[in-house]
């Protein structure tokens, strides 16, 4: 079985546990859900904001460039998702993809959906998609053997480079 190593992900599950934990009611508050109500910048990473959904950078990526394309709608059905919020998450998803090629040009790119803590998702309650590029050998010698993803730039700049795009 392969694995993707990526252990700057354990900062994002400990932030995960202490919300919950600082939640009075109990309930997880959603990372997704505060981002229409802000601004795109490079402080919250948000690229693009539609109508219905917004592109963001992961905070926690496989690669440099790693996107999501995620509705304002907190929702974990896909099956809830209206026609309109499709089409725009449908047309943001193509976006995001031109402008990864025309910026960090991958050979490569997986796009899709992880729905439901079992399927790998890592916030189940808020459905988002996720584009990341990818290149032959990006599974090298630090990750094989090393057990560590080498990430070209920091978060700052690759939100620079997409940004003159978007």
């Amino acid at each position: 079985m392969k694995r993707v190593w990526a252990p700057w992900r354990m900062e994002y599950l400990f932030q995960l546990s202490k919300e919950k934990l600082a939640s009075t009611e109990g309930e997880e508050p959603c990372v997704f859900c505060d981002r229409p109500s802000q601004k795109p910048g490079a402080d919250n990473l948000v690229l693009f904001k539609g109508k219905f959904s917004y592109v963001i950078l992961n905070r926690y990526p496989y690669t440099q460039g790693h996107l999501m394309v995620i509705p304002y709608r907190h929702l974990s059905d896909y099956a809830k998702i209206t026609a309109k919020e499709h089409t725009e998450m449908g047309l943001l998803l193509a976006r995001s993809i031109a402008c990864l090629n025309k910026v960090y040009k991958p050979q490569g790119m997986n796009v899709g959906m992880n729905l439901g803590e079992a399927a790998g998702a890592g916030i189940r309650d808020h459905l988002h998609y996720h584009i990341v590029p990818r290149w032959n050998g990006d599974h090298n010698y630090m990750t094989v053997v090393g057990s560590t993803r080498v990430l070209m730039e920091d978060l700052s700049t690759t939100y620079k480079k997409l940004k003159k795009v978007f």
